[in-house]
């Protein structure tokens, strides 16, 4: 497989595709372009985190699931928040805490996810890196561009919880777990997941099903994707940051 670089592109119905609102280890944004668009009016992302292939799909009715509390936090707030609200949110001073803010927790955690998009996580303060790339980061662009898209999400719904709770309904199912190899980076990571169990529960779902992996994964039948290269810093990834994309669906089962 070349090495393929995921760049931004137009979402279906003629609609322009977002971009993530926040930073998350794994996200699918970048390489969503490689996996096929919905062919069902519901997405279901049952491992949601940054939820990149609904961001990019974001006019169809999308039900995200997510375990990680901080996580679920930020996506109710941005179902709920105006672009008014966002707007008004605070700079973090180029030398600031994040925590020194007066702001809620959520928007607290939306701000520290978005301090050092490079490092796939939430921050405190402002790396040597992320100083150096102003748009790229929390400040008045991303702000504005945040505040522009919130109101294309409004529809959304958001359970929080185990991925066993989203409902067993006929839809494109993007399944995007912690991976057996790389996934100790998340909160809830795989060590937690009884992969056996989910891969019985993945073939079990009715509609469109897509599920990913990396290369070497062996709890369903995968079949190689892309080599996608990672705009996350230091995420073990083999060859410089280069992810080795495999994908399971239900059609290549058939």
């Amino acid at each position: 497989m070349a090495v393929r670089q995921a760049e931004g592109g137009s979402g279906g119905e003629g609609s322009l595709s977002l971009h993530t609102f926040f930073a998350y280890f794994g996200s699918k944004w970048r390489s969503s372009k490689f996996y096929e668009p919905p062919r069902f009016e519901t997405i279901i992302e049952p491992f949601a985190g940054s939820a990149g292939y609904s961001v990019r799909h974001h006019y169809k009715r999308v039900i995200l699931v997510e375990k990680d509390p901080r996580v679920a936090a930020m996506w109710r707030y941005l179902l709920r928040v105006t672009p008014r609200e966002l707007l008004a949110l605070p700079d973090l001073p180029r030398d600031g805490v994040v925590d020194d803010l007066g702001v809620c927790e959520e928007a607290r955690l939306l701000i520290a996810y978005n301090v050092n998009r490079g490092a796939g996580g939430p921050r405190q303060s402002f790396t040597e890196w992320s100083v150096s790339s102003p748009h790229s980061v929390w400040g008045r662009t991303l702000r504005a561009r945040l505040a522009a898209q919130v109101e294309k999400i409004r529809h959304w719904r958001l359970i929080e919880g185990d991925y066993s709770l989203a409902p067993d309904v006929e839809a494109t199912w993007f399944i995007d777990p912690p991976y057996e190899e790389l996934g100790e980076h998340y909160r809830h990571s795989a060590a937690e997941l009884d992969f056996p169990a989910l891969g019985a529960w993945c073939q079990a779902r009715r509609g469109q099903v897509m599920v990913c992996e990396n290369d070497g994964a062996t709890w369903l039948p995968f079949r190689p994707l892309a080599m996608v290269q990672s705009s996350i810093r230091g995420t073990g990834h083999a060859d410089d940051g280069v992810s080795r994309e495999v994908i399971w669906t239900n059609e290549s089962a058939a």
